[in-house]
């Protein structure tokens, strides 16, 4: 029996062997379109590629791309568990032809690889084609000899326009081209009929490859024209040709999940080892795992949200399996021996996954227990089969139950959820709302553009000026021009520049391009599709114009101050690592001129005396003036050096290597100093957090660096002199001061409690009797929130039990408001709602538990009014 892991290799061997280069997986994260939430599929990484904006130093690859469908447009998450085939993560093997060989040979191979290597018989295989793709018709039957009635032609679906089966095609415009997919016949005594038939849907016939035949160009107007470089772009599930080659019939009868399934059993005390939950444990730790290698961390937006969905739907199934402690990361060592060998990273990262993941679990499992009692209680009271969108919003932000996970639980308990409720109790608390899908973008340049350019010449490592540059494209408002006039803001295009082009976190050069009476401010220098700069500014002299001959010259002073930022912050990361330890991943960067700013994985904060370590450690290196060195190679001689890629960048094959220091070593393709000294003084000015499990680091160098100094030496003079003694025994004189005012405090604070209560003493005599109960409702003026609550304390002492109190002041304009509700009367009324129908009233809110509840609002005349109408709100409520 083949293991996965054994076809995985098979594959890329034999492409390999027939002229393929072997590219490594891209992270989930796609790094060349900020329109996707994941990478979902093989072709993301080359989809400038198939646009025309890209060109790659070879024509033919191949891949095992591992992809994730769990959040956005493409979202598997729900399947997960009640189907065979559905995942969130998966391993998509695929080749891929760019203008090279096209239908035939993509044919000819997947053929021969399927009954040649694999030995499938081909009696069991059959495949379908665009309805007008005789040409592919033509090679399954003469060339390849399968009979007329195993090929299957498959036309529009249901005439929708730019939508149809067998026919792919990236936008409603673009790219685009026939298919001719390859389905397994797993025997008759699975239901099902094949693809095009009225029982397609069934399990009988599965779909195990697809080859897309990218040859026209969809315009506008629908018209397909001829693409001059027809490319193939072939899809292969893993799992699902694993479970082909291993007699199975489900994805989860594979060896791979076979192992996980085992581990999970054993983690959670379970012996029924086709029990869903297994399955939606096991496929969930593959995902959540390669979340956090690709430097996801459970966060409340965007992807750290969706991990922490996945994370806490494996967890609520882990539950239902009667395990209640952290369990979840302990099945990473587990995925580690399967999948550590074809994914070095994941084995290398074994133990920050590993630390993410208990993290999540021990957040969750405080309130996932209780959780779910609450949605017991309310499923029980759900009219007519229907969960209020109110309660499931309640789910979601009291006990952290994402939506999906309620629909989830809802759903096995034939209940629906009120989803549009949902959301518009979302809408009221927007601040917490998710991010995800919101990605933007900046100025673009067209594929018919992009294909006629040669690549920019970067000419700014060694120098910062140059002559006789051409000029090869102008944009105005993102369209192309000829001209560009005094006065006129747009961006110029040079062959070559000393022009840095923003990348990686590294702001772009400014300066200046003049010649032949033109002159152009440059105030940003952007990269367009990954290859060309752009020079973005105004014309302040002259008329810009096509082809014209222009000289470059950089701003030299901005430009040194960027680089020693940049060379700090590699010397920061590493320092970062090891102070912190090797779990700091990059999460973003910013270089500029006047500081450099660095987001990085860890899940606490950074105390002082790590910062300074970190301070001593790039300082030291900067007094050891060492030489940084520059070395070009390929991608996997520089893993094997020990390279680390930065977030934000795309890597070609060949990589440009940054030694900095003692110990930095990164791929990088920014600009830097000959030497650490070059860089000056280094020092840390913020450190705070951003998000769930990151943080951010401010520093400046240089000059900057000294100016910080010079302000902080000046502001700790100022204080010394105002605590009235020597720089160095200010901070022990403002401790001093900071004792005194907090005894000072206490004692003021006693003042009023014993003023107040004193001025309070006949309260209990105000109270009214409603229906047996004691109601008492008053305002008292000028009592801060801390003597309001130890009043109420003492009232309640005071009235005893059955009694209901609602005390009210008013500080600055603002109303304070406490309530409470004794013994056996909160059962009937409940103290957070009588607090939220007084605040209500005063524009506020406020809340709590059944006997204690606390808000605020605004001190206007409604606050009497409402304080009166207690007594009657309490006797509504009494029988």
């Amino acid at each position: 029996m083949k293991t996965t892991s054994e076809i995985r290799s098979d594959f890329l061997n034999f492409f390999r062997e027939r002229g393929h280069t072997i590219v490594p997986s891209a992270p989930l994260i796609p790094a060349n379109d900020p329109t996707l939430l994941f990478t979902n599929s093989g072709m993301v990484q080359f989809k400038n590629v198939f646009l025309g904006s890209e060109k790659l130093p070879y024509v033919r690859a191949a891949d095992v791309q591992r992809c994730l469908r769990a959040g956005g447009k493409h979202n598997d998450l729900d399947q997960v568990g009640y189907t065979a085939r559905h995942h969130t993560f998966f391993e998509m093997l695929g080749n891929w032809s760019f203008g090279d060989y096209f239908k035939r040979e993509a044919i000819e191979w997947a053929w021969e690889l399927l009954t040649g290597v694999w030995k499938l018989p081909a009696e069991r295989l059959l495949v379908t084609i665009y309805h007008t793709d005789d040409e592919s018709f033509d090679i399954w039957n003469q060339v390849i000899g399968l009979p007329a009635e195993r090929i299957i032609r498959i036309g529009d679906n249901k005439g929708a326009p730019f939508a149809s089966d067998n026919f792919w095609q990236m936008a409603d415009t673009g790219p685009c081209g026939p298919c001719t997919e390859i389905f397994y016949d797993h025997g008759e005594h699975i239901a099902g009929g094949p693809p095009g038939s009225p029982d397609e849907d069934g399990d009988r016939y599965i779909e195990i490859w697809n080859n897309v035949f990218m040859q026209f160009d969809r315009q506008p107007d629908g018209t397909l024209l001829p693409l001059p470089a027809p490319c193939v772009d072939t899809g292969m599930g893993l799992e699902r040709i694993a479970a082909v080659l291993q007699g199975v019939h489900g994805n989860y009868d594979i060896d791979l999940f076979r192992a996980l399934i085992a581990k999970a059993a054993e983690l959670t005390g379970t012996t029924d080892l086709d029990n869903k939950s297994l399955r939606v444990i096991a496929d969930h730790i593959r995902a959540c795992s390669f979340l956090v290698v690709d430097g996801i961390l459970p966060s409340n937006e965007g992807r750290g949200y969706v991990l922490r969905r996945i994370i806490r739907r494996a967890l609520r199934h882990g539950y239902m399996l009667g395990q209640k402690r952290p369990f979840f990361h302990q099945l990473v060592p587990t995925l580690v021996s399967l999948m550590g060998e074809a994914y070095p990273e994941l084995a290398a990262k074994q133990d920050a996954v590993m630390s993410a993941l208990k993290t999540e679990e021990e957040r969750f499992a405080e309130t996932l227990e209780s959780g779910m009692k609450i949605f017991d209680d309310m499923a029980a009271g759900a009219p007519n089969g229907v969960l209020a969108g109110a309660d499931a919003f309640k789910l979601y932000d009291t006990y952290g139950f994402p939506l999906d996970l309620t629909q989830d639980i809802a759903r096995e308990r034939n209940l629906e959820i009120d989803v549009a409720g949902f959301d518009a109790a979302m809408q009221e608390q927007r601040s917490k709302a998710r991010a995800a899908g919101k990605f933007g973008g900046g100025v673009t340049i067209s594929a018919e553009l992009a294909a006629a350019l040669q690549p920019t010449q970067f000419l700014g490592y060694e120098q910062l000026s140059a002559s006789d540059l051409t000029v090869v494209a102008i944009l105005r408002d993102g369209q192309e021009v000829d001209t560009l006039s005094e006065g006129e803001q747009g961006v110029i295009i040079l062959d070559r520049t000393p022009f840095y082009a923003e990348s990686g976190g590294q702001i772009g050069d400014a300066g200046v391009l003049s010649g032949g009476g033109v002159r152009f401010d440059t105030d940003a220098t952007i990269k367009l599709a990954g290859q060309f700069h752009g020079h973005s500014g105004q014309v302040t002299g002259g008329v810009v114009q096509k082809g014209m001959q222009l000289s470059a010259e950089v701003d030299t002073d901005r430009r040194q101050r960027v680089v020693r930022n940049h060379s700090a912050t590699h010397l920061m990361h590493e320092a970062l690592r090891r102070v912190l330890g090797e779990h700091v991943v990059q999460k973003g960067s910013l270089v500029a001129p006047d500081r450099l700013r660095f987001d990085f994985s860890h899940n606490q904060p950074v105390t002082r005396e790590q910062i300074a370590q970190v301070e001593r450690i790039v300082n030291d290196e900067v007094l050891a003036n060492t030489a940084t060195q520059v070395r070009h190679m390929t991608m996997n001689d520089a893993k094997a050096a020990g390279a680390m890629a930065l977030f934000g960048e795309k890597y070609g094959d060949e990589v440009r290597v940054l030694n900095i220091g003692n110990h930095s070593v990164e791929l990088c393709g920014g600009t830097h100093v000959q030497r650490t000294g070059d860089i000056g003084p280094f020092r840390i000015v913020l450190e705070g957090g951003v998000a769930s499990g990151v943080r951010r680091i401010e520093a400046v160098t240089g000059e900057s660096a000294l100016d910080a100094s010079r302000t902080d030496r000046e502001v700790l003079s100022h204080v010394a002199n105002l605590v009235g003694g020597r720089p160095e025994e200010s901070a022990d004189k403002v401790q001093a001061l900071l004792d005194k005012l907090k005894q000072q405090t206490r004692e003021l604070d006693a003042l009023k409690a014993k003023a107040a209560a004193s001025a309070t003493a006949d309260l209990p005599s105000q109270a009214v009797e409603v229906k047996g109960a004691k109601v008492l409702a008053v305002r008292i003026e000028g009592v801060e929130a801390k003597p309001l609550r130890e009043l109420m304390d003492r009232l309640k002492d005071q009235m005893g039990e059955g009694s209901a109190i609602v005390l009210a002041s008013a500080i600055d304009g603002k109303a304070l408001l406490v309530a409470a509700v004794t013994g056996a009367l909160s059962q009937q009324v409940k103290a957070g709602d009588l607090l939220s129908a007084v605040a209500k009233r005063v524009n506020g809110k406020g809340g709590g538990r059944a006997d204690m509840a606390q808000g605020g609002g605004d001190d206007i005349p409604e606050l009497q009014a409402a304080l009166a109408d207690v007594a009657a709100w309490v006797g509504e409520r009494l029988p």
